[in-house]
């Protein structure tokens, strides 16, 4: 019995799950494996824009290598054919969010222009080789139609690239290479139209010793679309009229290539110079204003000289302009990638909040020393501290010539100048003299940032107030029976605050009162004043007055009956 329902069970369990088949992924547009797809795909395209075109004008380059061709040309279409599956499988972005749903990506990218010329450029033309023959390689230039993935991917590269000007101006001499080659490709094949050796405008004749070779025609028709394209001269004149239209559209796009060759030029250089400028300030007005006001050469020569340090070595001192256009948080992050090690190691700051810390580094603001410029001297007053980033500054005497000890990279001093410590013996001065010894970068933080930042950290604000005490103690520059009565009379200060707030608090209820005392009195004397006004219209009138109201006109003043109506109701009463 127990074997049969096994044999039951056995034959009514379900199958075993099959193994699913894993999809493509959706790329991201603005990712790697995007990005380096387009790369790919400027090898197939620049293959069709540049060897296709040779290869219909120069005949022995197609006969020659027609195996090589066909390989290469079906190589592209492959790649063509994936490029249109990697479309199929590239989000787009939706209100800014990624949408990986493959329907709406296919459904989206159908209905858009780029399938149509993608569809296009892998239209099955070479079967028309059956009739014509494999050496027609016209028949391919519908591959032309898939030269928008090539800008696509320029842009995404100049974008990318850490020197986007040389990557500009490399792409430039692209273009002018592929139109002058393009250029000697139609001369070639207009020389052979119109016959070789006919004249001396067109391509010498093949019989000749030498212009037989194929880079030797490649060439001469590549030498003759430069001089042309340049506008240097030096060309035979034509003598057709097709030699005249092909000469007169090449100086017609000689000019427009020359106009875009210096725009391109031009905007390059001012990028360049505008990029400058923002990375380092400019040294011209400054050398112009020492030249007004006659500064002594020594001093001038300090200047340039300091201006000489920031190009040469790619100091910036301007980070927070450079930045400003990010959003609060990407620049937060941004100072917090650069700056935060930095500020990590001061003392004072050492187990503070990150938020805390993250407000600071977008407070630090990079300064550059010359070689024996002081940072500050012996009873300055301190308005900011600064933190040693690179070089190597010397704490020495007041003749600037004894040293007593050498400060260098991650190191920070005058932290304790901008906090407010209670018993602190030099108060806010500076207690010794800090020269740069070579070229330094510090990074400064005032004394203003700081309060502003710590006003929204009370609870940080103790904490550094406690380790600058501590510091204070080893360096036995804490007077603790001046702490101790600063503590006390502030605590009286405060109280007498608290006693002043608490009077303050008793006037403004007394005076409450007494306004609330002022209305009601107002208020009873209107009544009673409106009472007498009512009692007084009770009394006999006199006789020379009545009489004067006897004579009156009629209709005038109130008849005696509604007097004394309006008597025996009297005033009205208070609502």
């Amino acid at each position: 019995m127990s074997q049969d329902t096994k044999v039951k069970t056995t034959e009514s369990s379900p199958p075993a799950p099959s193994k699913t088949r894993k999809s493509l992924p959706v790329l991201d547009p603005s990712g790697d494996y995007y990005y380096w797809w387009l790369n790919t795909m400027v090898f197939p395209v620049m293959y069709n824009l540049i060897i296709l075109v040779c290869r219909a004008c120069f005949p022995d380059l197609q006969h020659g290598y027609l195996v090589a061709w066909l390989v290469l040309d079906y190589t592209s279409d492959l790649l063509y054919l994936l490029d249109i599956v990697v479309r199929f499988h590239t989000g787009f972005l939706e209100q800014g969010i990624l949408v990986v749903d493959k329907g709406r990506i296919s459904s989206r990218y159908v209905r858009t222009c780029s399938f149509l010329l993608d569809l296009a450029s892998l239209m099955p033309t070479d079967v028309v080789y059956v009739r014509l023959g494999p050496h027609t390689p016209t028949l391919r230039l519908n591959r032309f139609l898939r030269a928008p993935r090539l800008f696509e991917a320029f842009d995404r590269t100049e974008t990318r690239t850490a020197y986007p000007n040389a990557f500009r101006i490399a792409k430039l001499m692209l273009y002018i290479f592929v139109v002058i080659h393009w250029n000697s490709c139609l001369y070639f094949a207009l020389s052979r139209y119109l016959g070789f050796g006919r004249d001396t405008w067109v391509y010498p004749d093949p019989a000749q010793p030498g212009f037989e070779r194929l880079r030797r025609q490649y060439l001469y028709s590549f030498y003759f679309s430069t001089l042309i394209l340049t506008t240097v001269g030096d060309t035979p004149p034509p003598a057709r009229e097709e030699e005249y239209f092909f000469m007169v559209g090449d100086f017609l796009l000689a000019v427009m290539g020359f106009a875009t060759i210096m725009g391109s030029m031009s905007s390059v250089i001012y990028n360049m110079n505008t990029a400058d400028a923002a990375f380092y300030p400019d040294h011209a007005l400054v050398k112009k204003y020492m030249k007004l006001q006659h500064v002594n050469h020594k001093l001038e020569r300090r200047v340039i000289d300091w201006y000489q340090h920031l190009q040469i070595n790619k100091k910036i001192t301007n980070e927070v302009a450079i930045l400003q256009h990010l959003p609060e948080r990407l620049r937060a992050e941004v100072a917090v990638s650069v700056h935060l090690t930095i500020l990590s190691q001061v003392q004072i700051f050492q187990n503070c909040e990150a938020s805390l810390l993250e407000e600071l580094v977008l407070k630090l603001q990079p300064q550059t020393y010359s070689p024996g410029e002081y940072v500050c001297r012996k009873g300055d007053i301190g308005r900011e501290m600064y933190i040693i980033r690179e070089g190597q500054l010397a704490v020495v005497a007041d003749d600037g010539i004894t040293q007593y000890a050498v400060l260098r990279a991650g190191l920070y001093f005058g932290e304790i100048s901008i906090i407010n410590i209670k018993g602190n013996m030099s108060g806010n001065r500076r207690t010794a003299n800090i020269k740069s010894i070579g070229y330094s970068d510090l990074f400064c933080l005032s004394k203003e940032d700081l309060q502003e930042v710590l006003s929204e950290y009370p609870q940080a604000q103790t904490v550094m107030e406690g380790k600058g005490r501590e510091i204070l103690l080893k360096m036995n520059k804490l007077d603790v029976n001046a702490e101790a009565a600063e503590i006390a009379l502030q605590e009286a200060t405060e109280s007498r605050l608290r006693g002043l707030d608490q009077q303050l608090d008793d006037l403004q209820t007394k005076f409450a009162r007494l306004l609330a005392e002022l209305e009601s009195s107002a208020l009873k004397i209107a009544y009673r004043v409106e009472r007498l006004e009512w009692q007084t219209q009770e009394w006999p009138m006199p006789e020379d007055l009545a009489e004067a109201d006897d004579e009156g006109e009629p209709g005038e003043g109130t008849s005696k009956d509604e007097e004394g109506r309006a008597t025996q109701e009297g005033p009205p009463g208070p609502e």
